[in-house]
């Protein structure tokens, strides 16, 4: 998981994540099926070889329908 520093355009290009690696963290090229916000929080999924992969939003860890439970 990482933090999109700079948002990506989809395919018409990348942006950065920030990921924590090995006690430290790493800046990487990130792309993404569709455009995505800076600051959104991401999911690896895929390498694409040296210091690029791909990316995909990660859902809030509060889903909003815990809210129904609630009730």
């Amino acid at each position: 998981m990482g933090v999109l520093h700079v948002g990506t355009r989809g395919q018409r290009g990348p942006g950065e994540v920030v990921v924590q690696v090995r006690g430290g963290s790493e800046a990487f090229l990130a792309w993404s099926e569709e455009p995505l916000a800076k600051g959104t929080q991401v999911l690896v999924v895929e390498s694409r070889g040296a210091r690029a992969v791909d990316v995909v939003a990660f859902p809030d860890p509060e889903d909003p329908l815990d809210a129904l439970d609630r009730l």
